[in-house]
């Protein structure tokens, strides 16, 4: 089984697409944040009768709510995947002397918390209150903060992967592995309680554009230059 090492010739996205991408994304995610934020009816229906569904099934199933606290609290919680997107950016750095990059992956990564933490406060949604709670999360429920992060340092963490050319075997584990770990937070906030669904689909919406914008961004203003080419060291 062969592994390309992530020192190939980097692969750059068209910014084009990245743009058209990053305006789908900014449509979508705006109407979805207008229509909580008015609490559209047909949407609050739909949160709570899924809500409630999920609920009753994470009472009476305590062996996977279980395996879900743990998964939402350690796996994929906020810090993990900061501690995460703080590794690439060492890697960056330590193997490809890539500051300006390193730069851009950590700005990104604290814009997008900043973004969650100042939507929360704007919009003030109220998080699902159950007589017999299965788990307990504090502040505004939209965004949710875990799906965003997750989308933010997944899809971070895979663009930088294409750039340096991992190889076929390396790609499709780490994208198998994002996709995984971004739905499956997501569903974990919605199961233990302590979000609406509408709240994790505006934090994977967000975090897609959040990352969508940065992509195209980069391209754009970096230029035709290459990264830096890794560094080797001296036997």
């Amino acid at each position: 089984m062969h592994l390309a090492p992530v020192d190939s010739p980097p692969h750059r996205p068209n910014p084009r697409t990245a743009a058209f991408t990053a305006a789908a994304l900014a449509v979508a995610s705006a109407l979805l944040l207008v229509l909580v934020a008015v609490s559209w009816h047909p949407l609050m229906a739909l949160d709570g009768d899924i809500s409630r569904t999920t609920h009753r099934w994470a009472v009476s199933h305590p062996g996977i709510t279980h395996v879900f606290r743990i998964l939402t609290d350690w796996v994929w919680d906020p810090l993990t995947m900061r501690i995460l997107c703080v590794a690439a950016v060492v890697w960056l750095l330590w193997r490809h002397a890539a500051w300006w990059l390193a730069l851009w992956v950590a700005a990104t990564c604290a814009l997008g918390t900043l973004a969650q933490q100042f939507l929360k406060a704007a919009v003030g949604r109220a998080r699902p209150v159950w007589p017999d709670p299965v788990d307990s999360a504090h502040y505004a429920a939209f965004p949710s903060g875990h799906a965003m992060t997750a989308t933010v340092v997944c899809g971070l963490l895979l663009w930088l992967l294409r750039r340096y050319g991992a190889g076929r075997v390396l790609w499709n584990t780490a994208l198998v592995v994002a996709v995984v770990s971004v739905v499956g937070v997501g569903l974990t906030r919605v199961w233990l309680g302590v979000h609406w669904p509408s709240d994790v689909v505006g934090g994977w919406l967000l975090g897609a554009l959040l990352v969508a914008l940065a992509v195209a961004s980069h391209e754009r203003w970096s230029g035709p230059q290459e990264p830096s080419a890794p560094r080797t060291r001296r036997p």
